[in-house]
């Protein structure tokens, strides 16, 4: 009897599982994920082609990465400004210049260094890259290569995913040495030019030794995850978008306005779920404060 029962048990948990499967399936969400799991799996095909591959990946790593750096130098140098003055000044001012590398470390590199790489790649390469696949499937371009035996997911979402993953990872890092940087030298050169009429007393090797001593391990893990999490997010659902667009040509601007939309919802989801795991730290930083 005791062995019927938990068969039972175990075979209402399988329904209760298919079921919340089917749900999420049945939801953009989920079918989103789905695309993500089937494009990872796709790298385990056997008809793969570890030089077409590779030649792909690196052109997707190139066209979301590289080519987004000068803007990304830009708003990274004025971004890193603004915060080393608005920081210093009034932390200064409260006597609280013993967290200057802590909030430094919060903004930069934990919160708003992230998002707004993620931000700025999400409008540029994201829409880019919906209009690109969605032009293709406009075109019966994708049905072309599904009847010549190409998996478009293999061929088309698998190197934006893992190329778009690396390049924000990389670009985050390059969002973060410019803005503590060359926001440095833009500060230095904002205090020359006014006569240092904020009476800012900044030297690089006191802002470089505060940033180091607040920089904590978890710090390093997240500077990894981070930007891949939403490297992924962002071309698994910019691809998502345009494989799933109407065989309408005025469908392919309305599919990348959605796309970029739903990256920064995502994108913001995703910080508020990993920034959970510093809530502790900020509790002790705030307790520090008061």
């Amino acid at each position: 009897m005791e062995v019927q029962t938990n068969d039972k048990k175990l075979t209402l948990v399988g329904r209760k599982f298919h079921a919340l499967g089917l749900f999420l399936l049945r939801r953009p969400v989920g079918q989103e994920i789905a695309l993500f799991v089937r494009a990872l799996m796709s790298l385990f095909n056997k008809s793969r082609s570890f030089k077409t591959d590779s030649r792909n990946i690196i052109l997707q790593t190139f066209f979301t990465g590289v080519e987004i750096f000068p803007i990304l130098f830009v708003v990274a140098t004025l971004f890193g400004t603004v915060v080393i003055i608005e920081v210093i000044t009034m932390m200064g001012k409260m006597g609280f210049d013993d967290v200057v590398g802590g909030l430094m470390v919060v903004v930069i590199i934990r919160e708003l260094g992230p998002i707004l790489t993620a931000f700025l790649i999400a409008g540029r390469s994201g829409s880019s890259l919906t209009t690109y696949i969605g032009g293709m499937v406009i075109n019966s371009e994708v049905d072309a290569l599904a009847t010549m035996g190409v998996d478009p997911v293999r061929y088309l979402v698998m190197p934006g995913l893992i190329g778009g993953a690396i390049a924000t990872f990389i670009m985050n890092i390059v969002f973060s040495t410019s803005a503590i940087c060359a926001g440095y030298l833009m500060t230095k050169i904002a205090i020359a030019l006014t006569g240092n009429a904020l009476n800012l007393q900044l030297t690089w090797d006191y802002l470089s030794t505060e940033i180091l001593k607040a920089l904590t391990f978890t710090d390093f893990i997240f500077i990894v995850v981070k930007p891949i999490v939403f490297g992924c997010i962002i071309t698994t659902n910019a691809c998502y978008q345009a494989m799933n667009i109407p065989r309408d040509i005025r469908q392919v601007p309305k599919a990348t306005g959605r796309s970029v939309i739903k990256s920064f919802f995502y994108i913001v989801c995703a910080d508020v779920f990993l920034s959970l795991f510093y809530f502790i730290d900020y509790f002790n930083e705030i307790s520090k404060i008061i």
